[in-house]
């Protein structure tokens, strides 16, 4: 009972104005309260006024993987015995996990509570799609950082709301097989002797393994990745002085993905293409990247901490397949799956340096969490499923089903290994996170555009080639920054 006594006496505690949604202005000299202070300015209507609604069905929207991979359904069950004895129950909305509230919710298409992306949830508090929270009153405030809880906060006139509640931390990591290094790798691919392969701890020798695998094998390859895709790609330019927005991603008129040496990240990706084949320049890599892992094609790629559990399970089934035991086939992709923070990049953006200077990855992420719907007619049980959710006995069970790094400090510390390092990561600023702001939209298509060309000039001719050396890579990038500001404020 402790979790749920736990949520009722917050829910008790509770009285909340709101506007319709987060961030409706209004002619009243009453608002909501400010969630950086915790004061309560005055109430326009009490939503979350610990009124806990009784016998009532709330509707939860979860990732997919989540679903697939058992760890919704616990949810669900523990918190429905919680809340039996008040006849609240949850149940899977059953909709896609991309369902677009905006046009969805006011026509009572939706679910009750939501988890995705802090881009995606801050979009529809800007619409007014979503409720402001009162997060200083919940039992996880103090246990996420900063950085975490700004992803998801909205400012209007002076006053901030906050508007989800930060479940996992999102961020590039790298996947590879223990079992497909160089028999001899402790003695040449450990420069450093830590016994941490080179591969897995610099981009230099990354690139110099997979084109000797390669060679070895044309059938074979190092590293792979789909290049187009901006999220993954887009964290070489920040290392080396790029961004997104200025003003730490809420000015939208200053677009940096050119700013300071990027160029020398674009360089980066068009070395590492001609590690690769063509599948590099769309998604192919993408979609095949787990069969291909399991089967032996690829030693590398990157990808999120939440698809850990996919990789892993088609590592079985790869091992069922040439005759193992289930038993013995899951402790040998445990033992042979790796995943681990991004390797360090060389100063220079030259992959074949010898002894390179290193500097520290920095990658694109994200805050993914919960947050509850405008429209739902039960918010206060909506709340206390939250507050469930965020505790930190479903945070390290998250963490243990998904692989994913639980954005609590106490539950990332159960977890360990991984998921603290990326919480570490997030805390010294390696992680961007993507901007909260709705002009990140337009950032997609032109940045997509520009690596999937420079994907693509690793297959041409010498005369065909578009990026030739760092000042056309730069001026393809200032490129990418002029689309994007056409996009937000000359087109629309």
């Amino acid at each position: 009972m402790k979790k749920k006594s736990i949520a009722l006496l917050m829910i008790a505690s509770l009285s909340i104005g709101i506007f319709t949604g987060c961030g409706k202005n209004t002619d009243s000299a009453q608002t909501a309260p400010d969630t950086q202070t915790g004061e309560e300015s005055g109430i326009v209507s009490t939503v979350f006024n610990g009124e806990l609604e009784h016998d009532v069905t709330i509707q939860v929207l979860e990732n997919d993987t989540a679903v697939s991979k058992g760890y919704f359904a616990e949810l669900i069950k523990a918190f429905n015995e919680e809340y039996a004895e008040y006849g609240i129950v949850a149940v899977d909305a059953n909709m896609n996990q991309y369902l677009d509230l905006a046009n969805d919710g006011p026509y009572g298409y939706g679910p009750d509570v939501l988890y995705q992306a802090n881009d995606i949830i801050m979009q529809y508090a800007e619409g007014k799609h979503i409720y402001p929270l009162p997060v200083e009153k919940m039992e996880c405030f103090d246990k996420i950082p900063e950085t975490a809880w700004a992803a998801y906060r909205i400012e209007l006139g002076g006053t901030a709301y906050t508007c989800g509640v930060p479940v996992n931390v999102q961020a590039p990591m790298l996947y590879y097989r223990k079992d497909l290094l160089p028999e001899d790798w402790e003695t040449n691919w450990d420069d450093n002797g830590n016994k941490i392969p080179d591969m897995a701890e610099n981009w230099n020798a990354m690139y110099a393994y997979s084109v000797n695998r390669h060679e070895e094998d044309s059938s074979r390859y190092g590293y792979m990745k789909s290049l187009y895709d901006v999220y993954f790609s887009s964290g070489f330019l920040f290392t080396y002085g790029g961004y997104v927005f200025g003003n730490n991603n809420t000015d939208p008129s200053d677009i940096g993905f050119s700013a300071g040496e990027a160029e020398k990240g674009a360089w980066v990706l068009s070395q590492l293409a001609g590690a690769m084949s063509e599948e590099c320049i769309d998604d192919s890599i993408t979609t095949n990247a787990y069969s291909k892992l399991a089967d032996g094609t690829y030693f590398a790629t990157i990808t999120t901490p939440d698809m850990y559990s996919t990789f892993l399970d088609e590592m079985v089934l790869a091992y069922e397949n040439e005759g193992i035991e289930e038993a013995e086939a899951r402790a040998r992709a445990e033992e042979n799956l790796v995943m681990t923070t991004l390797p360090s990049l060389p100063e220079s953006g030259d992959l074949t340096e010898e002894n390179a200077t290193f500097l520290e990855a920095k990658s694109m992420g994200g805050i993914n969490g919960y947050a509850i719907s405008a429209y739902t007619k039960y918010p206060n049980a909506c709340l206390a499923f939250v507050e469930f959710a965020t505790s930190y006995e479903m945070m390290v069970k998250r963490s243990e089903l998904l692989g994913v790094a639980p954005a609590r400090n106490d539950a990332a510390d159960t977890a360990g290994g991984t998921s603290q390092l990326l919480y570490d990561n997030l805390e010294s600023g390696n992680i961007v996170l993507m901007p909260s702001i709705k002009e990140v939209s337009q950032i997609w298509t032109p940045g997509e555009t520009f690596f999937t060309d420079l994907a693509k000039d690793a297959f041409r001719t010498e005369k065909e080639k578009k990026y030739t050396d760092l000042d056309a890579m730069k001026k393809g990038l200032e490129t990418v920054d002029q689309q994007i500001y056409d996009a937000i404020f000359t087109l629309k």
